[in-house]
């Protein structure tokens, strides 16, 4: 696949990512991340480091942003390709009052990118 072809299946797993915070889906989810991913931030002060069977319950357990009327604001910054099977995005999102930058990696394993990595920051907004 070329580069334009690969930049588009990573797009298409974005879409599942974005998906599934916005309407609180994790088996959107876990179709976007690999199952031994890691979540980190840092914005509060302290690292926060969660794995993807930590997090998944967290986002079962809160209410979408679907069913609370939030406008979507998701967007793909940039993507950048590092060899065949390893790429990263840059990508905003929110969760009101949260909005976020994320720093995604991913890695192309068996035919299919996911994401292996989500490193964010965010900022508070009315």
């Amino acid at each position: 696949m070329d580069e334009s072809g690969e930049k588009g299946a990573i797009a298409a797993v974005l879409q599942d990512y974005f998906d599934g915070l916005h309407f609180s889906d994790t088996r959107r989810l876990r179709r976007a991340f690999h199952p031994q991913a890691h979540y980190f931030s840092a914005t509060d002060g302290a690292l926060l480091h969660l794995d993807m069977e930590q997090y998944f319950p967290i986002v079962d357990a809160r209410p979408s942003p679907a069913s609370r009327g939030c406008e979507r604001s998701d967007r793909i910054l940039s993507v950048e390709l590092e060899g065949p099977v390893t790429a990263l995005a840059r990508v905003e999102c929110s969760i009101p009052p949260k909005f976020f930058t994320d720093l995604l990696t991913l890695v192309k394993l068996d035919g299919r990118w996911q994401i292996v990595a989500k490193v964010f920051h965010y900022r508070l907004r009315e």
